[in-house]
């Protein structure tokens, strides 16, 4: 079964709408996570799961890889592909940046640049503020920052119905890129 681009993103929207309709903890137990393989460390509230899926993205077949976990009724999300070509890096980023604005057929509020301690400069690095609603209509909001490391994109995003700002900044302040 070959699973294009938007499925991945759909199945955070979908393990979103699943944790959110659930009901979740509201206490933040941060701790901090390095995925095997990744060379990068994250700061989540709870344990993620990790997930691979192959994907398309700027007409590149690679694999996307995702931890995501749920708390304080917000999912919290950390994803990764490597891209082969270097001139596909920034259409990678573009299109992740569309593409999470598509999921949750939203608006985009604001976009800031970003800095990821580590990472390669590009200049469609940010953090984006969003609204808009899941497939099923519930009305949500969204954080995402993009930013890149040689030729791996990164996507760390938090979605739910009110964000939390304590929530938001230390989940996107904890992204760091070792050498």
């Amino acid at each position: 079964m070959k699973f294009a681009f938007v499925g991945p993103v759909a199945v955070l929207c979908a393990v979103a709408t699943a944790f959110i309709v659930t009901g979740c903890s509201p206490s933040l137990d941060w701790r901090e996570t390095r995925p095997e393989g990744a060379d990068v460390v994250a700061l989540f509230p709870c344990r993620p799961d990790r997930h691979a899926r192959p994907v398309t993205v700027a007409g590149a077949s690679t694999t996307m890889e995702m931890l995501v976990c749920s708390a304080a009724g917000a999912t919290f999300a950390l994803s990764f592909l490597d891209m082969a070509d270097p001139a596909a890096v920034t259409a990678a980023v573009l299109e992740l940046r569309a593409t999470a604005l598509a999921n949750i057929a939203g608006a985009q509020l604001s976009s800031v640049p970003l800095q990821v301690g580590g990472m390669t400069a590009n200049p469609q690095a940010a953090l984006l503020s969003m609204t808009g609603r899941l497939p099923d209509g519930t009305a949500t909001q969204e954080q995402a920052a993009f930013f890149v490391k040689g030729l791996r994109v990164f996507q760390a995003s938090v979605i739910g119905a009110k964000l939390i700002s304590e929530m938001t900044d230390t989940f996107f302040a904890g992204l760091k890129l070792p050498s």
